[in-house]
């Protein structure tokens, strides 16, 4: 007769498994992942398969969730090109402060980070957006060909750019800040210029 707690252990594989599925955080789904791993290795050496349970361990936890979080943790970084100034390192551009807070929050919703990437001149900010370095770039509305800037204002305008339409799509429905703007291009391959 087999004793009542394989059964609970059992039942906690489909339960560890629909909570990994329904998970909305990926660093959550990892650990989720990991409590799955632990309780099938638990089940296979309880029911005698040692080198199931063994193989689980090492390869299906293991080396699954280092690959998944590696995976992880590159994917979720919105890179975004800023002209390096002054002003900008000794955060003395208040409304670039909150520019970069709003995108930090509206990412952050998404499990994403930002990841600000600086560069000499405006050709070098526009070269690697193209190239694909960077997913937007962010300049002055004076730096960038179109002017966004409502004469009058002593706030700057910021003017963003970026190539990846579901990003647009993002800060197009939740950028709240005002003086800002945006701009979607689409990369060399595609052709067009929106």
């Amino acid at each position: 007769m087999i004793d009542s707690y394989i059964y609970v252990i059992i039942a906690l594989l489909p339960l560890a498994a629909s909570m990994l599925v329904l998970q909305v955080n990926p660093y959550h789904a990892l650990v989720i992942r990991g409590i799955l791993g632990a309780v099938a290795v638990l089940v296979y050496a309880v029911l005698g398969a040692p080198d199931v349970a063994l193989t689980e361990a090492l390869v299906g936890t293991m080396l699954a969730i280092t690959l998944y979080a590696i995976t992880v943790r590159s994917s979720l970084v919105m890179r975004l090109g800023v002209i390096k100034d002054e002003s900008v390192e000794a955060d003395e551009d208040h409304h670039f402060g909150q520019l970069m807070d709003e995108l930090r929050t509206i990412f952050g919703k998404r499990h994403m980070r930002l990841e600000l990437v600086t560069y000499t001149n405006m050709q070098a900010l526009h070269r690697a957006l193209l190239d694909k370095e960077v997913h937007a770039t962010c300049s002055r509305a004076e730096h960038s060909d179109q002017n966004g800037a409502v004469p009058g204002d002593e706030e700057p305008s910021y003017h963003t750019t970026t190539r990846v339409q579901r990003i647009y799509e993002i800060i197009q429905n939740e950028l709240s800040l005002p003086g800002t703007t945006l701009t979607y291009v689409s990369t060399p391959e595609s052709g067009e210029k929106h």
